[in-house]
């Protein structure tokens, strides 16, 4: 009498990023256009979970830290979810300028960057900038300068206003530099900040009540996208969906801010 079939072990999380990696990019100071010569490189991916690993009790993992230092990875179908509440750091990173690799299924989802920008993203930025304003302010209660975290906090607020009067994401700061690197290494007071950012608040209200971003995002075209992605997985990859070359190839733009 055959007994009942035996447990395939799922692959460690690490063994799901290197091998079913489908886009990742350089976030961070890199990509903000605000890097010096002592900056880290922060790599943030969307990785693809075989659609048989759902049908466990044990499901996969919906994020993962590593392998590498300074890198994190979502599985597709979180990633798509945070995107839709617009999440910043999601949306940041499919707008990342130094894409580092993407394969068929990563370019289809970069090519989908629109569908998830919303004017919930007046909601959602506006309420990490007030999280992270008041932790600068205990911070500075406690007498530690405010720094990098200030500069984030104004730099994230400038990115807000320009996507409401645009409709676009771009994270290069541009002519902002110089003023926010001046903040990351205390050159500013944080009285000085907290106005600026009561300045850009203010402008940033205004915007939202006309800007061009739609009102919801496309969620039917993100969906159909997915269901595609987990049918494929299902089935076997399609013959177009290969690989351009492995995440750690260093295909795509690269980095040239070091």
């Amino acid at each position: 009498m055959t007994g009942p079939p035996r447990s395939v072990p799922a692959p460690d999380p690490h063994t799901l990023v290197r091998a079913h990696t489908v886009y990742s990019c350089v976030m961070g100071s890199r990509a903000f256009g605000l890097d010096t010569a002592a900056s880290d490189t922060d790599r943030r991916g969307v990785f693809v979970a075989p659609s048989e690993l759902f049908w466990r009790f044990d499901k996969p993992p919906t994020h993962v830290d590593g392998p590498a230092e300074e890198q994190f990875s979502w599985e597709l179908e979180r990633f798509c979810t945070l995107g839709l509440r617009a999440n910043p750091t999601v949306l940041e990173c499919l707008h990342s300028p130094l894409v580092e690799y993407a394969d068929g299924t990563g370019r289809e989802l970069l090519g989908l960057r629109g569908a998830f920008l919303s004017r919930h993203a007046h909601r959602t930025f506006t309420g990490y900038v007030d999280g992270q304003h008041r932790k600068i302010e205990a911070r500075v209660r406690r007498g530690a300068p405010p720094g990098k975290p200030a500069m984030h906090l104004l730099r994230l607020q400038l990115a807000l206003l320009d996507l409401l009067r645009t409709g676009t994401l771009t994270l290069d700061v541009g002519e902002h530099r110089d003023e926010l690197l001046a903040i990351r290494h205390d050159e500013t007071s944080w009285a000085q900040v907290e106005k600026r950012l009561r300045t850009l608040r203010a402008t940033s209200e205004a915007a939202a009540a006309r800007t061009p971003l739609p009102a919801e995002p496309d969620v039917r075209r993100i969906e159909d996208f997915l269901v595609r992605v987990r049918r494929t997985s299902a089935s076997g990859p399609a013959p177009d969906s290969a690989p351009d070359s492995g995440p750690d190839s260093g295909s795509g733009r690269r980095p040239d801010r070091s």
